[in-house]
């Protein structure tokens, strides 16, 4: 499972055998939730996080979005 990164107690990850579209994984102690990464940038899933942590999480994909993306195409060979 690749991880993208680690910033303010969240991690930036996706799996292995993921598929389209572009999305990405984040968690913490409190749970995990998924956005969907090409624009606009969604949130898909929450599975525990809270507003704060969605709100920051999406922030920070926002600011990364460009490198998220590059990354899963070299892993996928997009």
């Amino acid at each position: 499972m690749p991880e993208l990164f680690r910033m303010f107690g969240l991690r930036f990850f996706f799996f292995a055998n993921d598929h389209l579209p572009i999305h990405v994984h984040v968690e913490n102690a409190d749970g995990e939730v998924r956005f969907k990464v090409s624009s606009p940038i969604e949130l898909i899933s929450n599975s525990g996080l809270k507003n704060k942590d969605i709100h920051l999480a999406q922030s920070l994909i926002e600011e990364n979005q460009d490198i998220i993306i590059k990354r899963w195409n070299e892993f996928f060979k997009s």
